[in-house]
């Protein structure tokens, strides 16, 4: 069930430590705030000097209150943090919001004094929010004890950044959005984002939950979070596109970036991810509209053939499909339409709405009544005669008739949604007239951008439960016992156990191993120098060895030009119409093990044709993600080659990835290429790097 948390959000009694007249201390915002609901709970406020405080008498001490307190609010100076945290505790409380900073974002003397008070409020039973916090509110409990008002609502909000919060508070206003919940992360030294997900997904009033994070602490405890939620996890973040700090010794590694594992994570616990505050806001609006679609088969309608290609094309970038609709449809919908409007997907008025417009509420209920369309994108000027009316600018001479033909039409749309519930986004160039306010009210999403109505036609789309599209979070397996050989052979030997499939292989030291080696299997061989790294680009690999006497020859020019300590005899692969593939897995530092699978071989980096999930991969997901590749049509053969096996290369993708999370002492695992033909997939190259 995770922490209780009723102490934090619905306190009996409040206490503000560091309260103040002063407006350029953040205890006078926070007091203010908190004596919004004095009816609520009893609200004390503390001031080492005593007297009053916003005409209220304040206690010099918590002590001094003299009772005991729930929740306290921590405002002072850096130097009597710990004492007030301490007097907290002892006073009873059982929930700290503190705001006070100077602690981990300091430096390590900061971490350790941090660290040192969690494990005392820890011990005591109790809860605390930050250090290096901006307060929180409850509007369900009228807990209000940040420095901003946040307007009621659905959505939970928990941030690192309060402007931020801020920003996308006046952003969420024209579309109706308002916040259960507002919660500044802070440092997180105790009630951690985890937490927080997992509180709000158990919060009746709240029904979708925004996350602006830059420290994800646990990432994928915080992806199984939000995959558990129940409700959409809607999530900014920033430093996306930072590769990792290390220097990567694997392919793996050096394709692997922070916005790949963000991304593999949100993807499978079904969080939606966003760029943008704006962007935010755009799904937050969609997803307050309650309507998902089934499917992504989208109509666009439009009274204009410029909005119509426009919308289509930002649909299809958004994700979605817009296929020409089927010869019943295109009939019902010519009943309705006159013989210049077209009917292929985008469907265009064509300036019937001008002459009739509830021509526009006949082409939407035609549209959502058709069970080849799962959603609806409405696009252009519609609006614009009402705004006309409204003195709002635009539209043609003649208002008033087209404006009341206009209004009719959007309440006959907002009956046909009633009728078929399908989701329906409106772009409009008047956002703001009568007409899209019927709409709006109507829960209809509206947007002034035709690049934010399609994304929040993905949105509606997008948030499918684990087995139903999504892959869902994947247990870690048993932590594994380090192993004692992560040499080329020893990581063979690894793998092997496993079930990976590699061809024979002797490692070598001199000519005699090596003869020996020719004697135990026949021809044609391969010759690898271990020990090397990227080998094939060193030189260190020589294939189609015949015979004996050419793999003899290879070893003595291969060993005079590099060196090297040791060396691997192998079989040679029959490569005939095989695709290389690459499976590796990267341990990352918030995310845990991500494994990245796509076209191997030596020119992986060159053509970055991967994809990325959350370790380990069931064969299942894994041919999802093979089949998701760029490069997915020569699977299925191509120019007379025959398929490949999809399903033998998925399965050993499983093996593989199980390995490396079974493995945590493993930075690096990678098989590079796995060679997968039309009778079953086989390892040709590993590699493994300690952490």
């Amino acid at each position: 069930m995770g922490r209780d948390l009723t102490a934090l959000f619905d306190p009996r009694s409040v206490a503000v430590v560091g309260a103040s007249d002063d407006p350029a201390k953040y205890g006078h915002a926070v007091a203010a705030q908190a004596l919004r609901a004095p009816d609520r709970r009893p609200v004390h406020l503390v001031n080492r000097r005593g007297g009053t405080v916003l005409g209220r008498t304040a206690a010099p001490s918590l002590t001094a209150v003299g009772e005991p307190v729930d929740l306290v609010v921590i405002s002072v100076p850096g130097a009597g943090f710990e004492a007030a945290v301490d007097e907290a505790l002892a006073c009873g409380a059982k929930a700290i919001v503190a705001i006070t900073a100077g602690f981990a974002e300091a430096g390590p003397a900061g971490l350790a004094r941090q660290r040192s008070v969690a494990a005392r409020v820890r011990a005591a039973g109790a809860v605390l929010v930050g250090p290096n916090c901006l307060g929180i509110a409850d509007n369900t409990t009228e807990l209000y004890l940040a420095s901003d008002r946040f307007a009621p609502g659905g959505v939970a909000l928990l941030s690192q950044s309060g402007n931020l919060a801020l920003e996308l508070q006046l952003r969420g206003e024209p579309h109706g959005l308002g916040f259960s919940r507002f919660v500044s992360l802070g440092n997180q030294a105790d009630v951690t984002l985890v937490d927080l997900v997992e509180d709000c997904a158990r919060h009746e009033a709240t029904s979708a939950i925004a996350v602006y994070a830059e420290d994800f602490g646990d990432g994928r405890a915080f992806a199984a979070a939000a995959a558990a939620a129940g409700k959409p996890v809607v999530l900014l973040t920033a430093g996306r596109g930072t590769a990792s700090a290390r220097s990567a010794q694997s392919h793996t590694g050096a394709l692997t970036t922070s916005a790949d594992v963000v991304a593999a994570a949100c993807r499978d616990a079904g969080v939606e991810l966003v760029r943008t505050p704006r962007e935010m806001t755009v799904v937050l609006a969609a997803l307050a509209a309650g309507v998902r679609t089934r499917g992504r088969r989208t109509a666009v309608f439009t009274d204009g053939g410029g909005h119509g290609a426009v919308a289509a094309d930002a649909a299809e970038d958004a994700g979605l499909d817009v296929p020409e609709l089927g010869g019943p449809t295109q009939d019902r919908l010519r009943t309705v339409l006159w013989e210049q409007s077209s009917v292929g997907n985008p469907v265009d008025l064509a300036g019937m709405g001008e002459q009739r417009p509830l021509s526009y509420a006949d082409t939407v209920g035609a549209l959502l009544a058709a069970d080849e369309v799962d959603a609806v994108l409405m696009t252009g000027y519609f609006g614009g005669y009402a705004a006309a009316e409204g003195g709002l600018g635009g539209g043609p001479a003649g208002g008033s008739v087209l404006a009341e033909g206009e209004a009719r039409a959007a309440k006959e749309i907002v009956a046909h949604l009633a009728s078929a519930p399908k989701p329906l986004v409106v772009q409009s160039m008047y956002p703001q007239s009568p007409s899209c306010r019927v709409l709006a009210e109507a829960g209809v999403p509206v947007f002034d951008a035709t690049e934010d109505a399609a994304r929040a036609l993905a949105a509606m789309a997008g948030r499918r439960a684990a087995g139903a599209g999504r892959p869902g979070v994947p247990p870690l397996p048993p932590a594994a016992a380090p192993p004692a050989d992560l040499g080329y052979h020893g990581v063979r030997a690894l793998l092997d156990a496993a079930g990976v499939p590699f061809p024979a292989a002797r490692e070598i030291t001199d000519e005699a191993g090596l003869l020996a080696a020719a004697a135990e299997f026949g021809g044609p061989y391969v010759l690898k120098a271990l020990h090397v790294l990227h080998k094939s680009d060193a030189g260190g690999v020589a294939l189609r060895l015949a015979d004996r006497d050419a793999l003899l020859a290879a070893y003595r020019e291969m060993h005079a030009r590099l060196g090297a300590p040791a060396y691997s005899v192998e079989a040679m692969a029959d490569l005939t119409d095989g695709i290389e593939l690459i499976v590796g897995v990267n341990q990352d530092p918030r995310f845990g093990p991500i494994a990245l699978v796509g076209l191997g071989g030596v020119l992986t980096e060159a053509l970055r044709d991967v994809a990325f999930a959350l370790a380990p991969v069931p064969a299942r997901r894994a041919e999802a993600l093979l089949r998701g590749l760029r490069s997915a049509a020569l699977l299925d053969g191509v120019r007379g080659r025959p398929a490949v096996d999809v399903a033998a290369a998925a399965a050993v993708i499983e093996r593989i990835t199980t390995v490396a999370a079974a493995h945590p002492d493993i930075a690096e695992l990678e098989v590079n290429p796995l060679l997968v033909r039309p009778d079953g997939a086989l390892a040709l190259d590993a590699r493994a790097v300690l952490r």
